[in-house]
């Protein structure tokens, strides 16, 4: 059987280093410019290579985006960006727009070029097109159903990587021009306001001022709010077609969605592979997806192109955890862990510790102290404050503390 990729989303360095040490193959990131995030953190030059120098180091890939719709002013910019990346290190880059493409293939010699999903590849004949101008790699438009994306794969010798799980966009492919409509902010160059999650009512054109509500209740209707997906219950299914690579979106999203959605997927990867006649879902795998934040799931087009994918009543993702620190040092024979506050706790409370590798436990807070001071302490309130928790065992480096 071949190898599946399981491909995981780093917004920053931290990110990127959470989704690799909880079990990713590869990560994509994004420059500071000319990728469809234009408001996560991203990537510097100086951060590029140094990400190019963390991955390679665990053995692992790491892929750009490059996933604009280029107007004529970009590709200067562009040109000398592609030169760059074609220096740094890093194994792919993922385009969209043909003219970038081309442009990629006349001025790079060391990076493969994945086509973005935004270049809507929804048939054979497309990715066949792609895979002859160079790409090693297609990542499939989310609109296609499990049968289509199998007719596809056995068509075609590409590469194919799919979305498996995390925010779906309203509009086809991801192309939309409603926030560049709305307020002057191109989503097809990464600058997307998420229009579609704002709340919305209906104006009758003679009565200026006057706010009908779409549904029958108060609150207004997301008319436009699509649900998330999850596509971790087929996962045999994906493999057994032959998918290289399996994709989870969320650049924009936090270290503990990164972490828990990444080792979910990787233990039902690896579960599967070891014995897929006996391969099932287990419960644990689903509580810990829904423990980080997203709206309701659904598995979108996969199984039809008739399945409901919107949210009517709010655009507010749901979570049952809260992200309270990352352990950064553990004292074996004390048995104290270093803590990097990110949410508030206090002595006595039950907390959970998710590895990237051991065992989810719970214990209650003993005792707290300000690692700089030595001062004992009964609650943590400042951000990013160094902690030192007793715990009651042994924690790795990396562990999620978590309400």
């Amino acid at each position: 059987m071949n190898k599946i990729e399981l491909l995981a989303p780093a917004g920053n360095f931290e990110k990127l280093q959470a989704a690799l040490i909880y079990g990713a193959d590869a990560v994509y990131i994004g420059g500071k410019n000319f990728s469809l995030r234009a408001y996560g953190d991203n990537f510097t030059e100086k951060e590029i290579l140094q990400a190019v120098e963390f991955t390679h180091s665990l053995g692992k890939k790491i892929y750009v985006t490059v996933n604009i719709f280029a107007h004529n002013d970009d590709i200067e910019k562009i040109s000398d960006w592609l030169k760059f990346l074609d220096s740094s290190g890093v194994d792919a880059i993922l385009i969209s727009d043909l003219g970038i493409l081309s442009l990629a293939k006349s001025l790079t010699k060391n990076l493969e070029f994945h086509i973005s999903t935004q270049a809507n590849v929804t048939n054979y004949r497309a990715a066949n097109f792609f895979h002859d101008f160079g790409a090693s790699r297609i990542v499939l438009a989310r609109e296609l159903t499990f049968d289509e994306i199998k007719k596809i794969k056995s068509e075609t010798s590409a590469e194919l990587e799919i979305f498996v799980h995390g925010a779906m966009c309203i509009s086809y492919s991801g192309r939309c021009y409603l926030s560049h409509y709305l307020t002057g902010r191109d989503g097809n160059k990464g600058e997307c306001t998420h229009s579609c999650r704002w709340k919305y009512s209906l104006v009758e054109e003679k009565r200026a001022g006057e706010f009908f509500s779409v549904t029958e209740d108060d609150r207004g209707a997301y008319i436009m709010n699509s649900k998330d997906l999850c596509l971790l219950p087929h996962i045999d299914k994906i493999i057994d077609c032959g998918i290289t690579s399996l994709k989870i979106e969320g650049r924009m999203k936090s270290v503990n969605y990164v972490a828990g959605v990444v080792k979910t997927y990787r233990a039902a990867i690896d579960s599967y592979l070891k014995n897929p006649a006996e391969f099932k879902i287990f419960d644990e795998w689903i509580s810990e997806l829904d423990k980080v934040a997203h709206r309701p799931y659904t598995t979108g087009f996969f199984i039809s192109d008739n399945q409901s994918t919107q949210i009517y009543d709010t655009s507010k993702p749901k979570r049952t955890s809260e992200f309270l620190g990352i352990v950064r040092k553990f004292d074996a024979k004390k048995n104290i862990a270093l803590i990097e506050q990110r949410g508030k706790f206090e002595v006595n409370q039950l907390v959970e510790f998710f590895q990237p590798h051991g065992k989810t436990f719970q214990q209650k807070i003993s005792k707290m102290f300000d690692a700089e001071t030595g001062e004992e302490i009964f609650s943590a309130p400042h951000a990013q404050q160094l902690i030192k928790i007793p715990v009651e065992k042994p924690v790795e480096i990396w562990t999620l503390m978590r309400s």
